[in-house]
C-alpha cells in the first residue's frame, strides 16, 4: 500500500484521471476516484484552453524570464506593463505557476509542494568535471506553441554539453522524465553522479528509484539556485531563441520534429567556446566515449527553414 500510495503521489491528477474506466464492470466511478485519490469533481472537470491572447502573453513572460530569471510575479507584471501589456500580479503569478517558472531567489521551505519527498545534497561544489559520464544533469522547461504549450525535459552530459535524451509532455508529472532517463541510461551507460533541481518530478520515487537501481549518486541543487545547473539553463536559452521563438510551431508533432532537428544540430554542428570550439558530439567522442547518436553532420537548420 505504501509503494502504491507513493506511486500515486508521483502522478499528476490528469494522469490519474485518465486511469478511470467509466464502463468498469465492478467498480463505480466514485470507487475508482477514491482508490486513485482524486475527487469526482476533478474527474468530470474539462480544462478550458487558454486564449490566443493569453498564450501570446505567456510567450512574452517566458522570454522575459530567460533574460531576468530572478524576476518574481511582481517584477514580471511591472516589466510587462511598461511594455504595454495589461497584466496584474495575480495573473502573472498564475501564468508563471502554470509554466513552471520559479525565480532564483531563496524561498521558504514551507513552499515545497512535496515535503514527503527526500531531497538529496548537492555534490558538485568544487568538483572538477572534465570527462563524459562523470556527471549528467536534467531539467524541465516550458515550450510555447502557436496554439498551446508543452513541457520539455532534457538529459545532458555536463562535461561535453551533449543532449543524451529528451521528451515532451502536456503535463508536469514524472513519467516523461523517467522515460528520458531510461533512454539515456540504455544508450550511454550510467554516470557517476546525476544532478537536478528539487522539482517534484526529480524528487519522486519513480525518478530517484531508477537512479538508485543503476547505482548512480544523486545530487540536487540548493533551493532556487539555478546557477547550480547552469549548463542546461544555457541550453534552454539557445533552444528557445534559435528554434522555438523563430518558428512558432502549430502542433505538438511539428514541435517534436523541429526540436529533434535543432537538438541534432546542437549536438553535431554547434561549436562551443567552452569545448575549445568543438561540438558536443566531438567532445564526447574525443575524450574517449563512443557516440551512439547515429546522426551524420549536415545542414539541418537550412533543411528546417526550407
Amino acid at each position: 500500500a505504501g509503494f502504491f500510495g507513493e506511486s500515486l503521489r508521483s502522478m499528476s491528477v490528469d494522469r490519474r484521471r485518465a486511469m478511470v474506466e467509466p464502463a468498469h464492470h465492478r467498480l463505480s466511478i466514485a470507487a475508482q476516484c477514491r482508490l486513485l485519490r482524486i475527487s469526482r469533481s476533478s474527474y468530470y472537470y474539462a480544462p478550458v484552453p487558454e486564449t490566443e491572447e493569453t498564450l501570446a502573453l505567456m510567450q512574452v513572460i517566458d522570454a522575459t524570464f530567460l533574460e531576468c530569471p530572478w524576476y518574481g510575479s511582481r517584477q514580471i507584471a511591472r516589466h510587462l506593463r511598461r511594455a504595454g501589456h495589461e497584466i496584474g500580479r495575480r495573473r502573472a503569478r498564475r501564468l508563471m505557476a502554470k509554466m513552471g517558472l520559479t525565480p532564483i531567489y531563496q524561498r521558504p521551505r514551507t513552499s515545497d509542494p512535496h515535503p514527503q519527498h527526500r531531497v538529496y545534497p548537492y555534490l558538485l561544489r568544487k568538483l572538477a568535471i572534465k570527462r563524459p559520464n562523470h556527471v549528467w544533469c536534467a531539467d524541465v522547461t516550458y515550450i510555447p506553441m502557436r496554439r498551446g504549450f508543452l513541457y520539455l525535459v532534457a538529459i545532458m552530459d555536463w562535461a561535453t554539453r551533449k543532449v543524451l535524451a529528451w521528451r515532451l509532455s502536456n503535463t508536469m508529472d514524472a513519467g516523461f522524465c523517467v522515460a528520458a532517463l531510461e533512454e539515456a541510461l540504455a544508450r550511454y551507460g550510467r554516470p557517476e553522479i546525476f544532478n537536478t533541481d528539487q522539482g517534484s518530478q526529480f524528487t519522486s520515487q519513480a525518478f530517484t528509484g531508477v537512479l538508485r537501481d543503476a547505482e548512480v549518486r544523486i545530487s540536487m541543487d540548493g533551493r532556487g539556485r539555478w546557477m547550480d545547473n547552469v549548463f542546461i539553463e544555457r541550453l534552454w536559452r539557445s533552444l528557445k531563441y534559435e528554434c522555438v521563438y523563430l518558428h512558432a510551431f502549430e502542433t505538438g508533432s511539428e514541435l517534436k520534429a523541429g526540436l529533434g532537428r535543432w537538438i541534432t544540430y546542437y549536438n553535431t554542428q554547434r561549436p562551443h567556446s567552452g569545448l575549445a570550439g568543438r561540438t558536443p558530439v566531438e567532445a564526447y567522442q574525443q575524450i574517449g566515449q563512443p557516440d551512439h547518436g547515429g546522426h551524420a553532420p549536415h545542414d539541418l537548420m537550412i533543411k528546417q527553414a526550407a
